[in-house]
This record gives structure tokens, C-alpha cells and sequence, in this order.
């Protein structure tokens, strides 16, 4: 079956009085072979069940269900993007599903069956919080295909001893294998940001790279990156008060920084933190 025609999104943005909101972190991507690509970076979409956060206008919510996504969820928290989108989903009937509401505060797993990913051009403000809760439950995700300032993305792909690894990175690369895919440059946008924008993609791992509990090593990682010029014997001080014995118990020298332990280190310190070494939390 041919697609359905559709108005240009600039005419949509017009018609439904959808100048983008700074308050909601909104930038609008237009362009059809952009949003395209976005569409199809996690690969084929045949059978795949889709939540996108932020649509908007609709653009990457076309290109999901032009790209062949078997049911698309589209969380918007803008009471006009919604009216619009509203079209789009007469237009593919029983495909696409608008859910208005703060994607914060919903479970995204409980939208769609499996196999599911997540494929968003992400409200900035919001982007980093909203991976963390994805990444708890990452074995949820076949996939996801999510779009960051291009500093933040940086950051998910960073390795150790690197200006942009913190603890984005442990905890990303912990439970995901992780690309940054292509950049999209800030005039493609509307209004365009004054950053690039960059796609990754996270594909879930069949198992964490080593066991640990998640909010465990959220508090380690918080603590050693918060401090990131300190020896570790200094940065751990807020976990315990006797930080170069939780070190040694770990296997883990404690004058080296957090910027020098890798992913396996860093869950190492997690499990004599907490204890227990439960395979992912």
C-alpha cells in the first residue's frame, strides 16, 4: 500500500499555530531526508513497535511510518502538536497512537509490545534523564535511535581517559553498545539551535558487561565523577569513610581518578558498595 499524501510540515506548523516553544525545548526538524535517516538508523522497521517522545510537528512520525513501523506511539506533552498529529494518525489508520502526556512521567514500556524501540529527536532539556530511566530498563529495547546535543552524545560514547567520559558513559556502555551514527547541523532545525545535533544508537546488551546493582553504581559513579580531579581515596569519601580499603577490596588502585577506571572497575566498586552483586539493577 502507497503511502498517503500529505501537506508540507511547514503548512501544518502554520494551520495549527505551531511556533516552537523554547519553555518545552522544541526545535523542529523539517527536512524529509533527515528525518528519513533518523527513521531508519536503527535499522528495518518491519514488524517493530515504536515510542517516539516529542514529535511535534510530525516530521520523524512520518518518516517511522513511511519507514514501515508496524505501530507508532507518539508522547507529546503540547496540547497543539497533538490536534495535528491527529491528522497524521487518520491518515494511517490503526498505526499511529498520540498519547498527550509528560513523558517523564510515563513508562514507556508499557506503551508497546515487544519488539519495541524508542526513536526521538529529544527535547534537550529533558534528554538525559529520560535515557536514564530507559537505560533501567534497557532489556526492554531491541533499540533506540535517539537524537542529543552533540556534547551529550559525546559523552555516551567516551572512553576512559577522555575529556568527555563521566557518567553518562559508564552507565551507558555498561548495559548498551552504543554509536554515534551522523550529525545534523543546527540549520536543518526550526528554530535552528546553537548547537549540532547528533544521532546515536544504543543497542541493548544480552547481558550488562558485569554485575552490579543500577542505582549502586549510579551513587558511585555520581560521587567519583563529581570530583573528577580527585584521587579516588578522596572522591569516595561520601560513600564510605574508609575509601582506600573499598579500593582494595575492589582491585582498584585508589590514587588512580575516575576519568582512568573502566566500566568493570567502576561496577567493581559498586558491588562492595552494595554489598551484593545482583547482574543489573
Amino acid at each position: 500500500m502507497s503511502d498517503p499524501a500529505l501537506p508540507p510540515l511547514i503548512e501544518v506548523i502554520r494551520r495549527f499555530g505551531l511556533e516552537p516553544r523554547k519553555s518545552l525545548g522544541q526545535n523542529f526538524l523539517l527536512d524529509t531526508r533527515l528525518t528519513s535517516k533518523i527513521a531508519r538508523a536503527t535499522g528495518d522497521l518491519a514488524g517493530c513497535h515504536v515510542v517516539e517522545i516529542g514529535p511535534g510537528p510530525g516530521g520523524l512520525t512520518r518518516a517511522l511510518l513511511q519507514a514501515g513501523a508496524a505501530r507508532v506511539v507518539a508522547v507529546e506533552r503540547d496540547e497543539r502538536c497533538v490536534a495535528a498529529l491527529g491528522e497524521l494518525a487518520l491518515a494511517y489508520p490503526g498505526r499511529l497512537e498520540i498519547v498527550a502526556a509528560d513523558a517523564l512521567t510515563i513508562d514507556a514500556t508499557q506503551l508497546v509490545p515487544a519488539p519495541r524501540r524508542i526513536i526521538a529527536n529529544l527535547p534537550y532539556n529533558i534528554a538525559t534523564p529520560l535515557l536514564i530511566s530507559w537505560l533501567r530498563q534497557a532489556g526492554a529495547w531491541s533499540a533506540l535511535g535517539l537524537m542529543f546535543q552533540k556534547e551529550v552524545a559525546e559523552r555516551l560514547v567516551a572512553r576512559p581517559r577522555s575529556k568527555s567520559y563521566g557518567r553518562l558513559s559508564v552507565l551507558t556502555q555498561w548495559l548498551t553498545a552504543a554509536e554515534t551514527v551522523f550529525d545534523i547541523p543546527p540549520g536543518a532545525f526550526l528554530p535552528a539551535p546553537k548547537v549540532t545535533s547528533t544521532v546515536v544508537v544504543l543497542r541493548p546488551r544480552p547481558l550488562p558487561l558485569a554485575p552490579a546493582d543500577f542505582a549502586t553504581l549510579e551513587r558511585v559513579t555520581a560521587a567519583a565523577f563529581g570530583q573528577r580531579r580527585k584521587m579516588l581515596r578522596g572522591s569516595l569519601k561520601s560513600l564510605t569513610v574508609t575509601p582506600e580499603a573499598l579500593c582494595a577490596a575492589a582491585g582498584v588502585a585508589p590514587t588512580a581518578r575516575a576519568e582512568e577506571l573502566g566500566v568493570e572497575e567502576f561496577c567493581a566498586l559498586a558491588r562492595q558498595v552494595g554489598g551484593s552483586a545482583p547482574a543489573c539493577g
